[in-house]
């Protein structure tokens, strides 16, 4: 299984030879199964990319879509949905948002939905906020309804009568 190799030979001296190390052990450690008790992964952890940013200069015109993050600085005018989406001073979205986290410092012009909104003291929203929960720091302006709902991402979805409402029916 491990033979001898230049690494255990006292003189080396050569560059190349810094390597040679891990070589022999990727194969071993990738095929066997971990101890019990050890931390050892056999594949490395996803690495959560970061929130792309739209830069303040940009104008979007346009629909958005993904799975990751999205910072706006810019403007956009068009839909965007996303995993967590920050809206910078400095932007304005003309559009329906959502996300699952939505954090609004700028404007939006359009509906809100997500599982949690916050509008923090320099936001400005014209238009319906849907949420499972919301945060509204002193300061913010907005101008529309505000709607709770289960599963807010879903344009479909209505909140279903309680059950406990009509407990005879």
């Amino acid at each position: 299984m491990f033979s001898k190799s230049k690494i255990n030979d006292p003189v080396t001296g050569k560059e190349t030879d810094a390597p040679r190390p891990s070589a022999p052990q990727a194969p071993a450690s990738s095929g066997a199964p971990a101890p019990k008790g050890s931390d050892f992964k056999a594949s490395a952890p996803k690495v959560k990319p970061p929130a792309s940013t739209l830069s303040a200069d940009l104008h979007v015109t346009g629909n958005m879509k993904t799975t990751g993050d999205i910072q706006v600085e810019g403007t956009v005018e068009g839909d965007i949905r996303a995993h967590l989406l920050t809206i910078g001073e400095s932007a304005t979205i003309k559009g329906e948002v959502i996300a699952d986290d939505v954090v609004i410092n700028g404007r939006i012009v359009g509906r809100v939905r997500g599982l949690k909104v916050r509008l923090t003291s320099t936001a400005r929203v014209e238009g319906d906020i849907i949420h499972k929960t919301i945060a509204i720091e002193s300061g913010a302006h907005f101008e529309g309804s505000v709607q709770r709902q289960d599963d807010p991402l879903n344009p479909g979805a209505k909140n279903p009568p309680s059950p406990k409402a009509n407990p005879g029916s």
